[in-house]
């Protein structure tokens, strides 16, 4: 009796991208756009959520909305599907949610009244004028 085995061929799924890759996607798909004021920040150690953060500016509700469907566009090339996308109905406020990296793109008078920046650099430098404490300033 002879038996033929039959190969069952499954595709696994690709890895996930790189984190430096899924930035340098989000970064090319807000150029793409052309988004104001865009800012990366590393919160690496300071939240377990993400490791960067991105934060840009549209000029309207429309553009807001545009660039957040460029960045969703541009990560799925890298088969990154987002984990959620939310405000864009309204779009003053669209927050992309890629895993590793989360986008922020708002409104210039949103994005100025929440203050983004600030609150995830806190700490990282010294404020305009000052300077940070030495030891021989402190043995004083």
């Amino acid at each position: 009796m002879t038996s033929t085995a039959q190969v069952i061929k499954t595709r696994l799924p690709n890895p996930p991208p790189s984190v430096d890759a899924l930035l340098e996607s989000v970064k090319d798909a807000v150029a793409e756009l052309k988004a104001n004021d865009v800012v990366e920040i590393d919160v690496r150690g300071r939240t377990s959520v993400c490791d960067y953060m991105v934060i840009a500016s549209g000029t309207s509700t429309r553009h807001v909305k545009a660039i957040a469907d460029e960045v969703v566009r541009f990560a799925k090339k890298l088969d990154c599907q987002p984990l959620g996308v939310e405000g864009e109905r309204e779009a003053e406020w669209v927050l992309v949610d890629l895993g590793d990296v989360v986008v922020h793109v708002m409104l210039p008078r949103v994005r100025e009244f929440y203050a983004l920046e600030r609150l995830w650099t806190v700490g990282d430098e010294p404020p305009a004028g000052q300077e940070l404490e030495t030891d021989a300033d402190e043995r004083r």
